[in-house]
């Protein structure tokens, strides 16, 4: 073993979910997600991704018109056993009636438990959109619904569905993801009916329940595709959502009834109904 290991912490300002998708190409090791960071660890330095980091927050900022900055610390440590010592520090997480905890961990009787490995994929159950997208999915799911995850990322909005009766599909534009999503739906004993690479835009079908955890800027972008993929009469969540993007989430489903807002920390997840009246047919 070395004796010591290379480091680099990347800090994004904003869309934090965009950088993992972005560093998960470049790396091909396992990602440590913290509150605001994103950890990256090898015996390799690291100097190229560090760059390729900053060079990614330029070209979002372009992209979304927005300044996106990015804090990008290497640093060369002393060769321990670090993944114990991430291990300890992630702790499982209690959303409604769900219990979703790393592989190393326990399951508790009276939950429906969820094992999910946080550095694996985005969406572990410890950032407030993914569960503002539990709670939503815990009230609203019934046995037999139709619900479609658009993002799926580990796949546990899916998996949560699943345990609770409904059909799932799922799509995600990162094949990791979807790779992911397929083994931890066979984890945890559940079935996904379609699961495909890409956008929303590989399905027909319409759902009971759409679900999109991504981010406001791209939910904006496919609204018109969601709300085809929702049903008369069906329930629309979304979540990646600012408060300071709120509004303009608001103005772009205007024609939706808005039944709900769970607000966590900055972030937002919005329950929409998809009225007939109100969509014209």
């Amino acid at each position: 073993m070395q004796e010591t290991y290379h480091e680099l912490k990347v800090t994004p300002s904003a869309h934090q979910e965009l950088f993992l998708d972005f560093l998960q190409t470049l790396f091909e090791d396992s990602i440590e997600i913290g509150e605001n960071s994103l950890v990256l660890r090898s015996s390799e330095p690291l100097d190229d991704i560090a760059w390729g980091a900053e060079q990614f927050a330029a070209a979002l900022s372009d992209r979304l018109e927005d300044v996106i900055e990015v804090d990008t610390e290497l640093s060369e440590k002393r060769n321990e056993d670090w993944i114990a010592r991430y291990r300890e520090s992630i702790k499982p997480v209690e959303i409604g009636e769900f219990y979703l905890h790393p592989s190393w961990e326990s399951p508790v009787q009276g939950k429906r438990n969820i094992t999910i490995d946080p550095a694996l994929a985005f969406g572990s159950g410890h950032h407030e959109t993914t569960a503002g997208c539990l709670e939503a999915i815990g009230r609203r799911v019934k046995r037999g619904t139709t619900l479609l995850d658009v993002g799926c990322g580990s796949g546990v909005l899916g998996i949560a569905a699943s345990m609770l009766g409904a059909r799932v599909d799922a799509c995600d534009t990162d094949p990791l993801a979807v790779e992911n999503a397929i083994k931890n739906f066979e984890l945890n004993g559940c079935r996904v009916e379609n699961i495909w690479e890409g956008s929303i835009a590989g399905t027909k079908k319409s759902y009971d329940i759409v679900v999109a955890n991504i981010v406001a800027d791209i939910l904006r972008m496919i609204a018109e595709d969601l709300k085809a993929r929702t049903k008369e009469g069906g329930i629309l969540i979304l979540s990646g959502i600012l408060d300071n993007k709120e509004s303009s989430i608001e103005e772009a489903f205007s024609d939706m009834e808005l039944l709900e807002t769970i607000a966590k920390n900055e972030w937002r997840t919005k329950i929409y109904k998809k009225n007939k009246e109100k969509n014209g047919g």
